[in-house]
């Protein structure tokens, strides 16, 4: 099983209701980050539904706001949504 940690910071945090999940790459039919965020199950499905589509994400470090990135070989992403001031 290959699995890519994601990680929930801010208000992704409370709208998913944990710090991070485990995502099992090797069961996605696409490995991307789009597969692995529409596959979230989070404590507020309505305000993470708005909230995805504004974040930007660190995958391995790197950042980037394009969710067909795939996932295959990547360790961690971090979901990162706007902060106050920038």
């Amino acid at each position: 099983m290959t699995v890519t940690t994601v990680r929930f910071f801010a208000a992704a945090r409370a709208a998913v209701g944990t710090d991070e999940v485990a995502v099992d790459v090797d069961a996605m039919d696409v490995a991307s980050l789009d597969a692995a965020l529409a596959g979230i199950e989070a404590a507020d499905p309505e305000r993470w539904s708005a909230l995805v589509e504004r974040c930007s994400y660190l995958v391995d470090g790197v950042s980037t706001r394009d969710r067909a990135t795939s996932l295959v070989g990547v360790g961690t992403v971090d979901v990162m949504p706007p902060f106050a001031g920038g």
